[in-house]
């Protein structure tokens, strides 16, 4: 199945119309005509089997003959991970914790960042292709660059994790997570979250944990945490 991305539809909807950009992929590259069948997500659970009545690369229109809701993940994972130094490395962890099921993504500033500005439009562009690729009908939801002080005091629902490299005492994070929970993971930036930070986390509630024994990179680390979560609600 080919996924298209229209955040504008509703399940009210009975038609859509493609932007410039979309209608021009779907006229000149996929080559599609009217009465070909187009599979549209407005990324928010929602599928809409929509037929083309009217094909333009400016401006094409499709009929919605079809609307069907997944039913709700077993578990929501939020992922606050530091900006990477580069980048490229960073939208690799979009775009891999997207296809493993990450609900919410909060980039957070810490001591150690390097990064301390981030390209939230390029990110969410990052966010869409992934989704699309991996036939997923929620985006998730991508936060702000918040101060990692501001983050960890405020309201956050569910369990909380930090993962940091200190000789400290931690659990393994497979040990804690809980099936069907809703789960924050903190994910440090190179150089690791400051003993300061990780000391007004813990203070703040924040339970640290372990990802294993290698020292592991910012954005691998997110991975992992990603992947943990995705195994520990297999059913």
């Amino acid at each position: 199945m080919q996924l298209f991305f229209h955040p504008g539809i509703s399940d009210n909807d009975q038609q859509v119309v493609f932007p410039k950009d979309e209608s021009r992929h779907i006229v000149k590259v996929l080559r599609k005509k009217e009465g070909d069948i187009l599979n549209v997500t407005n990324g928010k659970g929602f599928l809409f089997k929509t037929e083309i009545i009217s094909v333009s690369p400016n401006q094409c229109l499709a009929n919605i003959i079809e609307t069907e809701k997944e039913p709700e993940p077993d578990y929501h994972l939020h992922l606050a991970v530091a900006p990477t130094k580069m980048n490229d490395w960073y939208e690799w962890f979009l775009e891999k914790a997207t296809e493993i099921g990450v609900r919410e993504i909060t980039p957070v500033i810490c001591d150690h960042s390097e990064r301390k500005v981030v390209k939230l439009e390029r990110f969410e562009r990052v966010l869409q292709s992934a989704m699309k690729q991996s036939l997923h009908l929620s985006i998730p939801v991508l936060h702000k660059e918040i101060l990692f002080s501001e983050f960890i005091s405020s309201k956050i629902k569910g369990d909380k994790f930090i993962a940091h490299c200190e000789e400290n005492e931690k659990k393994s994070l497979k040990s804690v997570l809980n099936s069907g929970s809703h789960s924050t993971i903190l994910i440090g930036p190179e150089g690791d979250f400051s003993s300061e930070e990780i000391e007004m986390a813990i203070s703040n509630g924040w339970v640290p944990v372990s990802l294993g024994n290698s020292r592991l990179r910012t954005e691998t680390a997110a991975i992992v945490a990603c992947h943990t979560a995705a195994l520990a609600n297999e059913i």
